[in-house]
């Protein structure tokens, strides 16, 4: 394969990364970024950055400072202790999807869990039609949030292959 196709073979999985990334709520340019640090040879600068990219300084810095706070970057000193900060990638989805499971989505689920205690309290105080229906259905929707916080503790406590490992175990039983 020459230069040339593996060149063009790398950058269509950059457009994948791009691509990705907004559905996760990340801006193209973010998956770019990554993906450009993903098949670097090594850390790259915010000026390497902005050669290889052609995004403004300004958004390089947004995206690494972004991407470093997910986990999906992570900042290097450059050799001999220079000043000049350089950027590595993360390099294990596994690690990344953890992290983004930890930061937002447990957040957001406590968040949940909170609201729906405060509910069933405030309908323990009122009468009405639908407050026994009001009831059942917060209950049902709490229960849920429960499993689902349960297999996010799973998800995040453990590897890929005790996952596996555990659901084919219970899949011979």
């Amino acid at each position: 394969m020459t230069d040339d196709e593996t060149a063009a073979v790398r950058e269509d999985v950059i457009e994948s990364i791009e691509r990705s990334a907004e559905v996760y709520g990340l801006s193209r340019s973010a998956g770019r970024v990554y993906g450009v640090l993903y098949f670097a040879d090594e850390p790259l600068s915010i000026s390497e950055l902005v050669e290889e990219t052609g995004y403004a300084k300004s958004t390089i810095s947004n995206v690494t400072r972004k991407l470093t706070r997910i986990g999906m970057v992570h900042r290097r000193s450059s050799e001999g202790g220079g000043r000049r900060v350089r950027f590595a990638p993360e390099t294990d989805p596994w690690f990344i999807i953890q992290d983004v499971l930890r930061q937002y989505v447990d957040r957001e689920m406590e968040t949940t869990q909170r609201t729906l205690e405060r509910a069933l309290a405030d309908l323990d105080q009122r009468d009405g039609a639908h407050v026994d229906r009001d009831r059942e259905r917060i209950e049902e929707l709490s229960e849920t949030y429960e499993r689902l916080q349960t297999l996010l503790r799973l998800t995040t406590n453990h590897s890929p292959e005790e996952l596996i490992s555990a659901i084919q175990a219970a899949d011979e039983d």
